[in-house]
Order: C-alpha cells, then sequence, then structure tokens
C-alpha cells in the first residue's frame, strides 16, 4: 500500500508546477523536498499513519486542481488592492522582493555596505 501512495505523491509532483521567479520560496519545490524526504526509502517506506498520509494527499490534490477556485468563484479576478494576478505575482517575484530590501536600506548601510564590501549583516559578524 505504501507504494501506491509513494506513485500517488510521485504524480502529484510531477504536476505541481514550478514558479521560476520564486526561487527558493516555491511551494512546488517544497512539496518535492517534502515528498523525497518522506519517502526516502521510495515504495518500501513505512508510513507510520496512512490515514493521515492520505488526508495530506487529498489536501494537496484539491489545491493542486483548483478545487475551492471552481467551487468558489470570484466576480473578479483582482484582489482588494485593485492589482490583476499577473501584476501580484511580478511583486512577490523573488528579484523584486530583492530590489525592494535593497530601497529600504537607509543611507547609513549603504554607505557602510560600499565601503567596507560586505553586506550588513556580515559586516556585524566582524564587529
Amino acid at each position: 500500500m505504501a507504494a501506491t501512495r509513494y506513485r500517488r505523491f510521485l504524480r502529484l509532483c510531477e504536476e505541481w508546477p514550478l514558479d521560476r521567479t520564486k526561487k527558493g520560496r516555491d511551494l512546488g519545490a517544497f512539496l518535492r523536498q517534502r515528498v523525497a524526504l518522506a519517502f526516502r526509502e521510495g515504495e518500501s517506506t513505512q508510513i507510520a499513519d496512512p490515514e493521515i498520509c492520505d488526508q495530506m494527499y487529498e489536501s494537496l490534490a484539491r489545491i493542486n486542481s483548483a478545487y475551492y477556485k471552481n467551487k468558489y468563484p470570484r466576480l473578479r479576478n483582482t484582489s482588494f488592492t485593485g492589482i490583476t494576478v499577473e501584476e501580484c505575482q511580478l511583486v512577490l517575484a523573488t528579484d523584486n522582493m530583492k530590489q525592494v530590501e535593497e530601497m529600504k536600506k537607509g543611507m547609513w548601510k549603504k554607505l557602510r555596505e560600499k565601503f567596507t564590501g560586505k553586506p550588513d549583516n556580515v559586516a556585524k559578524e566582524y564587529v
């Protein structure tokens, strides 16, 4: 029975899309890591609680199939801020978030990084 569960999770991982714009923060990549960790021995892995394992699979499968998106359709494809899904994805991209963090830095931190050649958190380690 563990072999069946393992194959179902592998199929789910194959179907789950990867978002290349969210390096280190992508749910699909995290899911793949957790499945690899949970099924270290592949099909011969012993499942401690098969019922909970099946519940997790069903929950993830519903998310992947957009079950709730179809069950509760939205009137508009915007949020309360008025931005669209595409704009939201652009804002949440890892590269854009790094740029925002750079903009948030104060003048003192920018000058310190410029003259020490190290980011502020690295410079503190040597002080």
